[in-house]
């Protein structure tokens, strides 16, 4: 057990109320003495923050939406004293914390972009989570991470994973990054059986319990593309270094292969308490909550390519990445636009791919000289894609 470790880190937890915020608070229960918990924000559940606020004695809260805010504040669930912060400018001033140390950023979609840069700007280190950040405006997030010199950690277990790995080697000496995919709830499907897959079907992942959003990605394997463009800012590795591999049993979170044709690959159950840990304690090791693997069991462990006839979004994403310029974000845009109307019954399934794919074709690609051009080409595609899902 090491004897060196610093003061108890204080962290703001972005996302606090999704399944990011839950595997984080368990892994603060586990580590009292290390962690401690000083600002919490979610979109609008108001009472499952005002749950965590009492448990972990957090005196500051923001909430996204207003009204939902105003109804915490009025509420009176929280600790006394509590300072709430509304809205967009109510995210970033939670993420700048005087006394917060490290900003966990787990919210779905774009919307934690700007906290988070304003985390980067105020010098706090980020354990991410939200992939969708790297995907819209990386260049702009790493640029500023750089001048800043703050740690950006991933949090995302396959990100995760090729981060231990790569303590292996030199960047010079990596040959690919290898990220692992499930496949999802529909690997074996054939592409006329998806048809008629209904947003309940979606969300029923075999190993994770995730969000809706992000389990209908892991269905249809968008997230893997988001992951990819993700990896290529995290890892500075050009596109061709990526490759996704189907691996069932979501034991292997990913892999790296280096020039002399070694594999490093990172095992844990498909739990991300191991993620989170490891990116909040890092470069400490300690005691984790949850059982690692038992190898006095049969494990059967499995590898297949993805086959992108049958998961378009795949290869869509993948020429967004080769791409570059604003088409990551657009891909993002669009598909977060279809992954919502599905969900609401409003296109089915397949449509999915199709309207991403027909935003990409609409919407300009260039190189964007600065994040508002990036926020644009996002609006764009945005209100494309939403036309599209109308007609």
């Amino acid at each position: 057990m090491p004897t060196h470790l610093p003061a108890k880190k204080r962290l703001v937890l972005l996302g606090a109320t999704g399944s990011i915020g839950d595997n984080t608070l368990k892994v603060v229960r586990s580590l009292p003495e290390n962690l401690q918990v000083v600002g919490i924000a979610a979109a609008r559940n108001w009472q499952k923050l005002a749950a965590i606020a009492k448990e972990f004695q957090v005196v500051h809260v923001a909430i996204y939406e207003e009204n939902a805010c105003l109804a915490a504040r009025e509420s009176g669930l929280f600790p006394a004293g509590t300072q709430f912060y509304a809205g967009l400018d109510g995210l970033m001033a939670i993420a700048v914390l005087d006394n917060a140390d490290m900003v966990i950023s787990a919210v779905v979609g774009t919307t934690g972009l700007r906290p988070t840069l304003a985390a980067i700007e105020a010098g706090k280190d980020i354990a991410l989570a939200s992939k969708e950040l790297l995907v819209l405006a990386g260049k702009f997030v790493m640029a500023a991470a750089t001048r800043m010199g703050v740690r950006l950690l991933p949090i995302d277990s396959e990100h995760n994973a090729i981060f231990q790995c790569l303590a292996g080697g030199t960047h010079r000496e990596v040959r690919r990054l290898l990220l692992t995919a499930s496949g999802g709830p529909f690997l074996h499907f054939k592409r006329e059986q998806m048809a008629t897959i209904t947003p309940l079907e979606a969300r029923m992942h075999p190993n994770w319990s995730m969000g809706p959003k992000v389990t209908v990605d892991s269905s249809t394997m968008a997230n893997k593309s988001l992951e990819m463009i993700e990896a290529r800012w995290l890892f500075g590795v050009p596109p061709q270094q990526i490759q996704v591999v189907i691996h069932p049993q979501s034991i292997i979170h990913s892999m790296v292969e280096f020039v002399d044709g070694s594999i490093l690959a990172q095992l844990c159950p498909p739990s991300m308490t191991f993620a989170i840990q490891h990116a909040l304690m890092h470069p400490h090791r300690l005691p984790g909550c949850m059982k690692s693997l038992d190898f006095s069991q049969v494990m059967k462990l499995e590898f297949l390519p993805p086959d992108e006839s049958r998961f378009p979004l795949l290869r869509q994403g993948r020429e967004a990445l080769e791409a570059g310029g604003v088409a990551p974000a657009v891909y993002n845009a669009a598909n977060e636009v279809a992954v919502s109307a599905f969900l609401d019954n409003r296109i089915p399934y397949l449509s999915i791919s199709d309207i991403v794919a027909r935003t990409q074709s609409a919407v300009h690609n260039f190189e964007p000289r600065t994040l508002e051009e990036v926020l644009n080409a996002d609006a764009e595609a945005r209100s494309f894609a939403t036309a599209t899902v109308g007609t």
